[in-house]
């Protein structure tokens, strides 16, 4: 393994001139390197027009951007949309046509798409804490979550996740401390690895506990409306909202569990026993799948939210109307009640689970 460069005294490893990458290439035929940069290229591409899309909804509406929860998804999306860009970039630089550079500059690149997957995740946790108070704190949710405190989240989040990221940048690799390099990553030393994958699988720890303890109150209270016999059409309702609510979270956990673990697991099977070139290739082909995390963030946070699905059609009605000859009286009228419906909407903090509150209120007393 020496050979590979993962013994902390290798000089070329950490040359000025350029990272020693040969032992980390381990796409070695064309079609390996085309199917990778096709993947890459085609997920990079959604995943940035799907962020893109969303953050422009949320900070053309004075009112969305003004909610929390709607800040967390921005933080969301703004991860999301650095991960697409950078990994995306640097995948296909490192893996398709072997750039490197210096390990100033590599460190650089390895530390904006650590940032940009950890500050998904942390997203998605605030995301997750954020209904979970919503559902089990209903009555106090505008005054535990305020905006600021929000903000204030967010900050530390993000400040806290470019340290970590950066700390490779910053002296803690192989080049500085004498510890043994990982087999998956340049540079990057396996003590380092070994407390990202902590953090990761604590994140992921907490964002499923959460969503499954709101699953679980969830089957609680359809339940309690089941064994009431509750026929009201309010009871109903709530009903359908709780099932809609266990189907959005039994997806959100399908996503993160499908996404990160097999990369995790690759991480952690590294850090115990050697690699051949064959378990480089899956994990090479297996860390896409964090991008595709990162595509599919948009459609189950996002635009499965109400609001932001109202303001989606309205903003494509409103494209549809410059297409469209000016001066026609049906068409003022359509405005007219277009303006009217956006001025009534209901100003729900974080959809279905506010529309619950009173029946679980009822059925966890």
């Amino acid at each position: 393994m020496n050979q590979c460069g993962t013994d902390s005294n290798s000089s070329t490893r950490c040359s000025t001139q350029g990272v020693d990458i040969q032992c980390y290439l381990i796409l070695k035929s064309e079609t390996q390197k085309i199917l990778i940069a096709v993947i890459c290229i085609l997920m990079g591409f959604l995943c940035i027009l799907e962020n893109t899309l969303v953050l422009s909804m949320i900070f053309t509406s004075s009112r969305l951007r003004k909610k929390p929860s709607y800040l967390f998804i921005s933080s969301l999306a703004t991860a999301d949309l650095l991960a697409s860009l950078i990994f995306s970039y640097s995948f296909v630089d490192f893996h398709v046509f072997h750039g490197a550079g210096t390990p100033a500059v590599f460190l650089f690149k390895l530390g904006g798409v650590t940032l940009s997957f950890t500050a998904s995740l942390g997203s998605l946790l605030l995301t997750a804490f954020d209904r979970y108070i919503c559902i089990h704190k209903p009555s106090t949710y505008k005054v535990m979550v305020t905006r600021n405190r929000a903000l204030l989240a967010l900050t530390v989040m993000w400040i806290s996740t470019t340290i970590i990221s950066y700390l490779p940048l910053l002296g803690v690799n192989c080049c500085h401390l004498e510890v043994t390099c990982s087999e998956l990553f340049p540079l990057i030393g396996n003590r380092y690895l070994s407390s990202w994958i902590v953090l990761v699988v604590t994140l992921l720890f907490a964002i499923i506990f959460s969503y499954s303890h709101i699953l679980w109150k969830a089957h609680r209270h359809t339940n309690y409306m089941k064994k009431h016999n509750i026929q009201a059409e309010k009871g109903q309702t709530r009903v359908r909202l709780d099932i809609i609510l266990a189907k959005t979270l039994a997806l959100v956990l399908m996503v993160l569990i499908v996404c990160w673990s097999p990369v995790l697991i690759l991480m952690i099977y590294s850090l115990i026993y050697p690699l051949d070139a064959g378990i480089k290739a899956v994990f090479a082909f297996c860390s896409t799948l964090c991008l595709v995390n990162s595509m599919i963030n948009p459609i189950v946070y996002a635009l499965r939210s109400r609001e932001l699905r109202r303001r989606f059609i309205r903003v494509l009605q409103k494209l549809k109307c410059l297409k469209k000859p000016s001066g026609s009286q049906q068409e003022a009228d359509g405005t007219e009640k277009n303006m009217a419906f956006e001025a009534t909407c209901d100003d729900t903090v974080c959809d279905t689970e506010v529309s619950m509150q009173q029946g679980f209120a009822e059925s966890l007393s």
